[in-house]
């Protein structure tokens, strides 16, 4: 382990070093690419020399044991007794930076939302659930754009697509993947009757043409006159696209924008990474049993989450974890079922590689 993050520890002395060279400094690309670098290894560094420091400051505690001054001795135990489990929390912390980190984690998200049991009401979790992940998004310093969407009748969505971009954006949002279940008195019932919706969440990484090739043959782009709000612009153009891909029967239609260009690259995006997410699946369906994790698989079938407002709880069925005050969360407030998610991944990770 040692002699690994001493390689670590260098490269992390030569990215740095990279950065500050002025020729790098003007490929922004180039740039980009060395800070993630940086970011991801400054963690796993910043543990190894606080271990580093704990190790010599117990071995040199341990000398003074050795002592024959009765002071001096009782001083040292006193000190051996505080450093030993700062060291060995230490060394776990920098077992767990360790681990093979998911090569995807680093990569922006299309989210797809779509209401699923509930009607109307379910259109209306889907809208709060797209606005929770913003407001998290906003505390975390990611940028939010709607590629398409498809509004509910009376408010939230019967659907929508977006892109999330930012620092380690799959890495905190691919927990959210399944579904989630909504029980409380919607507004329109008059009986004061509790139901129950149901909401679906993908979270795909956004595909890179080296992850996804296309052919173009396989694409049949229809150009139409756009609906839906959006003012008079949007009716009177030809501005919305929809691409079907053949083999796989996947539809994606945007008409958000009032360029057909820029219609068409969104939905290429978006398209992307469904492709991408479909590629991903069968693979680990490959892999059987090793597909599913403590914390699931992320299936849109499988229920992950149920937020019931009258108890005022959402509860995590993945890992048993009932938090309250549901205002909170819906605020976006998700830090703490995303740590308690990615803590539990980590332990079973941990325990794999024991």
């Amino acid at each position: 382990m040692f002699e690994q993050l001493n390689d670590v520890e260098r490269r992390f002395d030569e990215v740095t070093q990279k950065m500050s060279d002025p020729q790098v400094a003007q490929d922004i690309e180039a740039l980009k690419k060395l800070g993630q670098e940086r970011r991801r290894l400054e963690v796993v560094v910043e543990l190894y020399r606080t271990y580093k420091q704990l190790r010599d400051d117990l071995a040199g505690a341990r000398e003074l044991l050795e002592s024959d001054d009765d002071e001096m001795i009782q001083m040292a135990k006193a000190e051996v007794k505080e450093l030993e489990p700062k060291l060995a929390e230490a060394q776990e912390a920098l077992e767990l930076a360790l681990l093979p980190r998911d090569p995807l984690d680093e990569k922006d998200i299309v989210l797809e939302i779509r209401a699923g049991t509930g009607g109307d009401e379910a259109a209306l979790f889907a809208g709060e659930l797209f606005e929770m992940y913003q407001r998290y998004a906003q505390t975390r310093g990611w940028s939010v754009e709607i590629m398409s969407a498809s509004p509910g009748a009376v408010g939230g969505f019967k659907e929508v697509f977006a892109t999330i971009e930012g620092d380690d954006v799959y890495s905190s949002l691919k927990w959210e993947g399944g579904t989630h279940r909504v029980q409380r008195v919607p507004a329109t019932e008059s009986q004061g009757r509790i139901h129950t919706s149901a909401v679906t969440v993908a979270v795909m990484p956004e595909a890179e043409e080296i992850d996804v090739k296309i052919d173009p043959n396989d694409l049949r782009i229809d150009v139409m006159r756009a609906g839906g709000h959006g003012g008079q612009s949007v009716n009177t153009t030809d501005s919305a696209v929809r691409i079907v891909h053949l083999p796989t029967n996947l539809i994606v239609v945007c008409q958000d924008e009032k360029s057909q260009h820029k219609n068409k690259a969104k939905a290429m995006k978006v398209l992307m990474a469904r492709l991408y997410d479909l590629e991903r699946n069968k693979a680990l369906e490959a892999q059987g049993a090793q597909r599913r994790s403590m914390v699931g698989s992320g299936d849109r079938s499988e229920k992950i989450r149920t937020y019931n407002f009258p108890q005022d709880r959402c509860t995590d069925h993945r890992i048993n974890l009932t938090m309250h005050n549901l205002p909170k969360i819906m605020a976006g407030d998700l830090d703490p079922l995303v740590t308690a998610l990615r803590t539990r991944d980590q332990a079973e990770k941990l325990k794999q590689n024991a």
